[in-house]
């Protein structure tokens, strides 16, 4: 009986203590916001959202408007990645096609084709080695440019046109070489108003909005390079196919009924379901890296069409993401306003709290060893300049719009505990540099404290 009582009696002083570390550990980082993050002068005007959540004992040790939404700019670009890591499997689709009397290209909205990243091409060298080929996209429903995107970006590298099937990241790099301007890789007709004639290199490229020409216009610093997005239409597809392979059509109207593709050279319809060829471009973690470390809007936006088009054979964001959110992300805490891969729309709507869990179900679902791949840590991508004095204890994804900064990831503190956070801020009028040292030192103060 005495052992009894003295068991019970030491559970309940160690239940207590437990509820009152916890309740002191909440206290001292709502202490620690508030001094950091919340009286600091840039953000005393801003709307600020803070989620700190322990996985391991899954609760949050401190919430801040963390179930209130925010714009939140690159952030978005999380969910894109859980889903490309759950439905792209270990290598990315690159090409599939169907033989027959001729062969039928489904192109799949792969971005590493023909792209510099990637010195590997199995799909380059598969076209190279066909005599004729029919490229067909009837599986693409989209718009070159994404909902709520801002129009006047078009000529910026940020916010290339999304495609079926893309092509050095659909952007034309511009250099000057030997007081001569150089095209890479596809040549081009360029308006050139007099400056390389008198070299005068201080101009820069534009191009028209609606049309593939490129004009030189003045500048007051010196060109170096420039990537420039073309538009993606057909044209301009087969005009830099045909530069690099011979014999390829495009026809986007062959009739496809099901599994069944007409053959214009028999004339029959035929069942290619059995007869699909895949070819494999790149290991699909060798696309989310960089995509995650320098933020590449291209790779998301291609991305969540590629898992559209694995899931539904179709590529569509609003077709892909209303199944993601009915299926995957059935469960968030706050059902978010998603409509593009990247995060360059204003429309997205998130909450801390919804950062928080998509994380959570990407460290239970992938393990940490993976995503320490694939998320930066300090001194590394989008976060170079902050974490640096002790790298690798925090692994996350920055996020800025004009008014915005937003910051989600992983942190690890000094006693070994793994901590999820969500930091979102909208509508500042500050330096996001001086947003984003308030919100280091807050969350390097948690990482020394707990």
């Amino acid at each position: 009986m005495f052992n009894f009582q003295r068991h019970t009696s030491y559970l309940i002083l160690l239940t207590s203590y437990l509820i009152l570390s916890s309740c002191s550990v909440s206290k001292q980082i709502a202490r620690s916001a508030k001094e950091d993050v919340l009286s600091n002068k840039a953000l005393t005007a801003a709307h600020v959202g803070i989620s700190i959540f322990d996985p391991a004992a899954d609760k949050y040790l401190y919430n801040y408007q963390g179930d209130k939404y925010f714009v939140p700019a690159s952030n978005t670009k999380l969910p894109t990645c859980y889903a490309a890591m759950k439905y792209l499997g270990d290598s990315l689709v690159g090409l599939r096609y169907f033989k027959s009397d001729d062969v039928y290209l489904f192109p799949t909205g792969d971005p590493t084709f023909f792209h510099p990243d990637f010195r590997n091409q199995p799909v380059y060298q598969f076209l190279s080695r066909i005599k004729h080929a029919t490229i067909t996209a009837n599986n693409w429903d989209e718009e070159g440019l994404g909902k709520g995107w801002t129009w006047n970006d078009y000529n910026e590298s940020y916010q290339s046109e999304r495609s079926a099937f893309p092509i050095n990241g659909n952007c034309i790099t511009f250099f000057i070489h030997r007081f001569r301007l150089g095209l890479n890789p596809f040549k081009i007709d360029i308006e050139d108003t007099g400056f390389m004639s008198k070299n005068n290199i201080n101009f820069y490229v534009r191009r028209y909005k609606d049309d593939n020409r490129f004009i030189l216009e003045p500048a007051k610093t010196k060109f170096s390079s420039q990537s420039v997005p073309f538009i993606p239409n057909d044209t301009m597809l087969l005009n830099i196919l045909r530069d690099n392979f011979r014999n390829l059509q495009l026809n986007d109207n062959i009739p496809i009924i099901g599994t069944t593709i007409y053959d214009h050279s028999t004339g029959k319809m035929i069942d290619y379901k059995d007869s699909l060829i895949t070819i494999h471009s790149q290991s699909t973690d060798s696309l989310l890296k960089p995509m995650m470390h320098r933020s590449d809007n291209f790779f998301a936006e291609q991305s969540l069409l590629m898992v559209s088009n694995e899931m539904l054979s179709v590529m569509n964001d609003e077709k892909i993401i209303d199944t993601l959110l009915k299926t995957d992300f059935k469960d968030l805490p706050q059902k978010p306003r998603w409509v593009d891969g990247s995060g360059l729309s204003r429309y997205n709507l998130f909450t801390p709290q919804d950062f928080v869990a998509i994380l959570n179900k990407m460290k239970n679902e992938f393990g940490m060893e993976r995503i320490k791949v694939i998320l930066p840590t300090g001194g590394e991508g989008t976060i170079s300049n902050y974490y640096k004095a002790d790298s690798g204890y925090i692994y996350g994804k920055t996020g800025t719009l004009s008014g915005v900064v937003a910051f989600s990831g992983y942190l690890y503190t000094k006693k070994g505990k793994l901590l999820i956070f969500s930091t979102l801020i909208n509508n500042h009028q500050s330096s996001a540099t001086d947003i984003r040292k308030a919100i280091e030192k807050f969350l390097i103060g948690i990482r020394s404290k707990f």
